[in-house]
């Protein structure tokens, strides 16, 4: 089976859950407070669960933040190929949950910034193998260690980007140069439409998919309406229904999501098959608390059956 790396920060993400964002200035008393190992570990977690050989390439720190992201990791069966950086912790992303399952972040910078092409290198990805990447990583410090990294890799490592919410204001040289190495886009419907100003998903997938290389996948994903999936060259955009439940906690969703389609691919799957069961993970997902609680392979199995009757 070819494996999934991901080369994105693991951060420790530090959740309250609240009534409501206070004003500025104002106060606000959290009526829960929950520490987890986040971020890319959200996305590994999720890929380990449905099968996946899972590594993670990116940076970790020495400190007890550190120490809680490589437990959980080992605790998924997650490899970590990179040492870890002497004398600095990972950072820590601060969310406030509120009653609608909506959250706001709040991220701090740590040991997970500090990556070299020599490090992402301990992963030593080879031909098949999906190595993924988040648009957060495409801002300096990150920014020029990754790209010349990735611009070294074999063509026939399949590049994934996830480019969250920061990748349609970065400045277009680097989005080009990001977009000209990328053989599978997965998003948000929000962030697809940023990047290309164009609010009916069916016209923007085939825009994303004319900036990637020929046949690139792209998957856009609709929330509780699942998500619309283009394969580069063809003529169809595809809706992937969804599986609508009344979430708790939605952060996380997207990772599950992602996590579990890049295991498909590398286990062979088509694209519908793994967007199918990734949009089942995401619906699972979304009814837990806790950024990193995406269903494993039976669950999923078992949801998918239950949904057909």
């Amino acid at each position: 089976m070819s494996r999934v790396i991901h080369t994105g920060q693991a951060l420790v993400d530090l959740v309250l859950e609240v009534a409501a964002i206070p004003p500025r200035g104002g106060n606000e008393m959290a009526r829960s407070f929950t520490r987890y190992a986040g971020g890319s570990v959200s996305v590994l977690a999720a890929a380990a669960r449905s099968g996946a050989d899972a590594v993670h390439a990116g940076a970790h720190g020495t400190g007890p933040n550190g120490d809680l992201i490589r437990k959980t990791l080992a605790d998924e069966g997650v490899a970590v190929s990179a040492s870890p950086v002497e004398g600095l912790d990972t950072g820590v992303c601060v969310v406030l949950l509120e009653p609608t399952a909506e959250r706001t972040f709040v991220t701090t910078l740590g040991a997970e910034r500090r990556i070299t092409p020599d490090s992402l290198g301990t992963a030593a990805p080879v031909g098949g193998d999906l190595v993924c990447v988040t648009g957060y990583s495409l801002l300096e410090p990150t920014r020029d260690p990754l790209l010349e990294w990735l611009e070294s890799l074999d063509r026939e490592v399949r590049v994934v980007l996830d480019p969250g919410a920061a990748f349609a204001g970065l400045a277009g040289s680097v989005r080009d140069r990001m977009l000209a190495l990328t053989d599978v886009w997965t998003s948000n419907a929000q962030e697809a439409r940023e990047l290309t100003r164009m609010d009916d998903l069916t016209s923007t997938l085939p825009r994303i998919g004319q900036a990637l290389p020929d046949a690139a996948l792209v998957v856009v994903r609709d929330g509780p309406e699942g998500c619309y999936l283009y394969v580069g060259g063809t003529d169809a955009v595809d809706h992937l229904p969804g599986y609508p439940q009344e979430p708790v906690d939605t952060n996380g969703a997207g990772d599950a999501h992602t996590g579990v389609l890049v295991a498909e691919l590398a286990a062979g799957a088509d694209p519908h098959t793994a967007a199918t069961r990734a949009n089942a993970a995401g619906a699972i997902k979304v009814t837990r608390r806790g950024p990193a609680t995406a269903p494993n392979r039976a669950e999923i199995d078992a949801f998918l059956s239950d949904a057909r009757r």
